[in-house]
């Protein structure tokens, strides 16, 4: 499928009806916001301060829904009231998202709107993200799914329509180790200690993970920060911050999307093509079956973890651990369009 059907696929999602947008401003929701602003009957952007979010997350957001054209809510609520949050145990995104989406929800039911649109994209389906479950949960849509676009894609439009978008919309909780309570000096340290890494490196993108008081930087260019004056500097402010280390984690993480597929040849058969992926979580076999269902006959066995299905003429077995191998696939166009089909009906297990 080409990338303009995959847009007006998204478009078709949206079409029509009177759209809440959940939106951050980073990639996915300012792309999916530009499509309910030309396609939905009426749409609104709105944004859930949780009271975690870096302190020009807010402003920024206003500032590309501006440019968009579309009308722009913000709705406060301090997540770190919640001590289910604040205990920060593994699921922790599952229970920012259900916070997040009840919200919104409510926002929903008291305008009369139709219905909750996120910014999710089929490549967010291969990561170790919880939270998608409670869009599932609670019926939002995920129009930029529907279409079969990819994080790639979707930078990819944008920059071609010449639209800012933020490169780094993630809150501050993600910074602290699962199991270890989020408090708001811990928020405010953090907060403090990436303003002046930004500061003394010119950088958008950075983030210092407090682990065990031990801060670790992360950043978009690392050779920013590879000079002794610079280094040294950082490393005194963060240590008068209460850090007793400082590390530098020289990967480069922005942009590293996952390709969908791995191809693989087939022995027996040297015109054809086998495929998998292997996602980072186990996967629920029964709720995957009872979803698949809707796509044909499902073959599954949930004492042996794994399900089966013919697909476009290609075999398709899901596996309990997350792995997805496809055979007799004809190229990777195919293959990309069997794992949008069947991504999306996966269901894992918290």
């Amino acid at each position: 499928m080409h990338l303009k059907e995959k847009l007006d696929k998204a478009r078709e999602k949206l079409r029509d009806k009177k759209v809440v947008v959940a939106f951050s401003g980073g990639a996915d929701s300012t792309l999916l916001a530009k499509l309910a602003y030309e396609s939905a009957l009426e749409a609104v952007a709105v944004t859930v301060d949780n009271g975690v979010l870096p302190s020009d997350f807010i402003g920024k957001a206003q500032i590309i829904a501006s440019s968009i054209g579309i009308k722009h809510v913000i709705l406060k609520e301090n997540f770190l009231d919640d001590q289910n949050f604040r205990s920060n145990p593994t699921h922790r995104c599952y229970i920012c998202k259900n916070k997040m989406y009840s919200i919104l929800l409510d926002y929903l039911h008291e305008k009369k709107f139709d219905e909750i649109a996120d910014g999710t994209n089929i490549s967010d389906l291969l990561e170790d993200r919880p939270g998608i479950m409670v869009i599932y949960q609670k019926n939002i849509s995920t129009p930029l799914v529907y279409g079969g676009l990819t994080a790639e894609e979707v930078r990819a439009v944008l920059n071609d329509l010449k639209i800012a978008y933020s490169q780094s919309t993630t809150c501050y909780a993600t910074r602290i180790p699962s199991g270890t309570e989020i408090t708001p000096q811990k928020i405010k340290k953090i907060e403090r200690a990436e303003k002046l890494v930004k500061n003394s490196t010119g950088l958008e993108v950075v983030r210092v993970r407090d682990e065990e008081n031990q801060a670790r930087i992360e950043v978009s260019d690392p050779d920013r920060l590879l000079n002794r004056e610079t280094l040294n500097n950082i490393t005194s402010e963060l240590i008068s911050l209460g850090f007793n280390k400082v590390l530098l984690d020289i990967t480069n993480f922005t942009n590293q999307d996952k390709e969908l597929v791995i191809y693989k040849p087939c022995r027996d058969e040297a015109n054809k093509i086998m495929i998998e992926t292997e996602l980072p979580y186990q996967i629920s076999i029964p709720e995957t079956c009872q979803e698949m269902a809707q796509l044909g006959d499902v073959k599954c066995s949930a004492q042996m973890g794994v399900a089966m299905i013919e697909l476009d003429d290609s075999n398709i077995t899901i596996f309990k651990k997350g792995k997805i191998i496809a055979r007799r696939v004809k190229d990777r166009e195919s293959a990309q369009d069997l794992l949008n089909k069947v991504l999306p009906l996966i269901r894992r297990i918290i």
